[in-house]
């Protein structure tokens, strides 16, 4: 005698659906260690480009061009802070101070980054930026610690117009600061959307 047939009841395959996206989702690493890989992801990137470029140009040896016209790889040392800002400043506490205040930066986001998580009231974008932010600063940081400048190596420009050479270091900085900026736009809308729906 055959076995009667299970017929699913109402609503069971979503459950069955849910439940397996929850168990995909609780497979996946804790969102504290992801936004850290993510950091620690920059800082390695960093390294190695920096290493890349200092092993194989000479500082101030003629650009490479990747898109003539456009895009170039160079070697600078870059003595200021990203994109060559405050490169003129000099003196004995020059260098003292820029890397005091790398220092509170990363404090601050780390900071920031740990009670927020564990509020759990940060949204992924607003970890994403600060996790690109952290890790471009501490890659940032490192050269200067060690070699006394910053190592950059990307230059954009169009035809005699240059914009300041800059790293992956400094690149993560500024789409984190970029998503940052998009998050607080995101989080002002949608307050804009609730107070609406409430009059």
């Amino acid at each position: 005698m055959k076995a009667p047939a299970v017929v699913d009841a109402p609503g069971l395959p979503a459950r069955r659906l849910l439940g397996a996206i929850e168990r995909a989702g609780n497979a996946l690493p804790h969102p504290a260690t992801m936004f850290a890989l993510l950091a620690a992801g920059v800082v390695i990137l960093d390294r190695i480009t920096k290493g890349i470029v200092k092993s194989n140009i000479a500082l101030w040896d003629r650009p490479r061009d990747v898109i003539p016209g456009f895009f170039d790889i160079v070697h600078t040392e870059n003595p200021g802070i990203a994109f060559g800002l405050l490169a003129d400043l000099s003196g004995p506490w020059h260098n003292v101070l820029l890397i005091g205040f790398s220092i509170v930066v990363l404090a601050v986001i780390a900071t920031v980054l740990i009670r927020g998580d564990r509020r759990g009231v940060q949204s992924a974008l607003l970890r994403s930026g600060m996790a690109l932010v952290l890790g471009g600063a501490f890659g940032n940081l490192y050269d200067r610690i060690v070699h006394g400048t910053v190592t950059d190596f990307i230059e954009v420009h169009a035809g005699q117009h240059y914009f300041p050479a800059f790293n992956v270091a400094d690149s993560a900085i500024s789409v984190g600061a970029g998503l940052l900026l998009l998050d607080m736009w995101l989080a002002k809308d949608k307050k804009s959307q609730t107070v609406e729906a409430h009059r």
